[in-house]
């Protein structure tokens, strides 16, 4: 088993559809496995498209969404147990999917949901497939400061933590007490932010097998919540009218090459509004490829290398992309 990021004992795994026993050797047209002792239910052949925020990817081989620890592992066990490539997905923003979809399972993480803040210790704990911004605005509405500049992020708690996902100057590194994360042989491990090397848009958890679970956060209560409001929707306006958020994104398509930003290098190589397919460089910031109805996983893919090769030939920066693309891209499906 290979997982692509991205406590109890293991539920008995078995695959009934019928009262017939799957594995998945079998004809996976339309089936469903049931994952005893638990709720879940791996499903076949489940189109992706409609779990990223680009609107774009083929279909899992087998998908499954578990609501708790004990169903992730679960899931995580049937893939071992039957081989199976596991690739974790949670709200999708950072994440092009190939029209040829994925093979193996794909486990959806974004209701893995549970919040809990200690007025105590000014903590703030939240699983993995918490929202960032709802969890933006529910600290500012207890006073609570230090999340405001998260408000625009539109991804889940699991994929910011692995990324360390940031926006006007500050990332979660900044914030981080801890992260849990699950092992391949299903232990739950507790990380110190030191422990996860954070550097710019990255950390330790990238390419590795671990799972984050939920994270613990050092907030400050105790501020007047207008003040902290006020915060949050000045960052998340500011986010509204320099971002075109009305369109199907991934968000920041490259990692800005410091002393540069990535939209100043693309903008002044003359790519705004640049077009392959449905797929255009967004006039509104260059750092954004937005699907305009339509595009397909290989229009993005190609207006990515596209921009690349121009600010390379322009600037000889090679501008990396902060997108994270899984599946095949080089042939046709």
């Amino acid at each position: 088993m290979t997982i692509s990021q991205a406590v109890a004992n293991v539920c008995t795994v078995s695959g009934m559809t019928n009262n017939r026993q799957l594995t998945p050797n079998n004809s996976i047209e339309n089936k469903e496995i049931c994952l005893l002792g638990t709720d879940c239910v791996i499903k076949s052949q489940v189109s992706l498209a409609a779990y990223t925020s680009y609107r774009v990817g083929g279909p899992a081989q087998w998908c499954v969404a578990p609501r708790n620890i004990e169903g992730l592992q679960a899931s995580i066990q049937y893939a071992k147990t039957h081989e199976l490539q596991v690739t974790i997905l949670g709200a999708g923003s950072n994440l092009l999917v190939s029209d040829c979809g994925i093979p193996g399972l794909v486990i959806v993480t974004r209701h893995l949901r549970h919040t809990h803040f200690d007025p105590e210790t000014g903590q703030l704990t939240v699983a993995a497939g918490d929202p960032i911004p709802a969890l933006a605005w529910e600290a500012a509405e207890r006073g609570w400061e230090g999340l405001e500049w998260a408000v625009g992020i539109p991804g889940t708690i699991g994929g910011a933590v692995v990324m360390n996902a940031g926006a006007h100057s500050s990332c979660i590194a900044d914030i981080l007490v801890s992260a849990q994360v699950l092992l391949p042989d299903g232990t739950l491990e507790t990380l110190s932010r030191e422990q996860l090397n954070y550097t710019y848009r990255t950390s330790l958890l990238q390419g590795s097998d671990r799972i984050v679970t939920q994270a613990t956060f050092q907030l400050q209560p105790g501020a007047d919540p207008a003040q902290v409001l006020a915060a949050t929707k000045q960052h998340k306006q500011h986010r509204l009218n320099t971002q075109p958020y009305h369109l199907p994104s991934c968000g920041s398509v490259f990692r800005n090459p410091k002393p540069y930003a990535a939209g100043w290098l693309i903008e002044q190589t003359g790519l705004k509004g640049y077009q392959i397919g449905k797929a255009q460089v967004a006039q509104r910031h260059a750092n954004f490829i937005v699907n305009c109805g339509g595009a397909s996983a290989w229009d993005i893919f190609h207006l990515i290398r596209h921009v690349q090769h121009q600010v390379q030939e322009r600037w000889s920066i090679v501008l990396e992309p902060e997108v994270k693309m899984i599946g095949e891209f080089q042939t046709a499906c």
